[in-house]
């Protein structure tokens, strides 16, 4: 097996990971990519058809520049797939709290927990998408990514609608114990997900530091949630919920915004 080593000058963020690995997921001599997004560095393990490859990332326009191939041992592709399976746990776990969060967000009143749920589920698209795109056709690809950005945008644009709707009436207080305590539970899920990267002999990889990166982006939010929970108990209004959801619905459109420009 071969590592090719390429620089991609324009990959700054997820979006651009995903485009890359639509158009090579046409390459069956490909079996696996790593992306160092910060570094802007694409390393791909194949067998042969290096000039097919340099092609491909060619017609993509990003900036692509063969660096350097070598031969590796099979040993590594199998590292790679333990890395995929952490992968799988932490997408697992986002989109469960997707599921509770929205839930818990709607009886509770409370638009905070139902953006970081959105949140949760942004991410989760992104993992799924990366690893669908290994083994999946590019026409797969593209419908699961156009109905993943659309689902995310509607959502996240009912979402400010209601942000509107309650700044207006000010009439809906969320309960900020439910806030509070789902808030924590999150924030506890993604800490382990952060202790299962950080224990992993691959927690050096620049795949899972990227994952690291989401991780720890979630983290913060979960915080935020949980003082916005706090400031609504002493405040008695609703205004922090409002805005710390304002927040994470725009994240969340941003998102949406880097999927569907994989569909394209």
């Amino acid at each position: 097996m071969q590592k090719t080593t390429f620089e991609i000058t324009k990959m700054d963020c997820p979006s651009e990971e995903n485009i890359i690995r639509m158009k090579l997921s046409e390459i069956n001599t490909i079996q696996y990519l790593e992306f160092d997004i910060p570094n802007r560095i694409l390393f791909v393990y194949h067998h042969k058809n290096i000039t097919t490859i340099d092609s491909a990332l060619s017609e993509l326009n990003l900036g692509s520049t063969l660096i350097n191939s070598e031969n590796i041992q099979d040993s590594v592709f199998e590292k790679n797939k333990n890395q995929q399976k952490l992968l799988w746990i932490v997408l697992g776990i986002n989109f469960s709290f997707f599921i509770i969060e929205i839930l818990t967000g709607y009886f509770s009143k409370s638009l905070g927990l139902i953006a970081d749920s959105l949140d949760m589920l942004a991410d989760s698209f992104v993992y799924g998408l990366s690893l669908i795109a290994i083994g999946g056709s590019v026409i797969k690809k593209k419908n699961i990514a156009k109905i993943a950005g659309y689902f995310q945008l509607f959502l996240a644009l009912i979402g400010f609608i209601e942000v509107v709707r309650r700044f207006i009436n000010n009439e809906i207080i969320p309960d900020f114990k439910t806030m509070i305590i789902i808030s924590i539970l999150a924030l506890i899920a993604n800490g382990f997900c952060l202790y299962l990267m950080q224990k992993s002999t691959s927690k050096n990889e620049i795949h899972i530091k990227a994952s690291l990166i989401f991780t720890s982006n979630d983290v913060i939010i979960n915080i935020g949630v949980i003082l916005a929970g706090i400031l609504v108990y002493y405040l008695k209004t609703n205004i922090p919920d409002l805005i710390i959801g304002t927040i994470v619905f725009a994240l969340v459109i941003q998102g949406a915004f880097r999927i569907l420009k994989l569909a394209k």
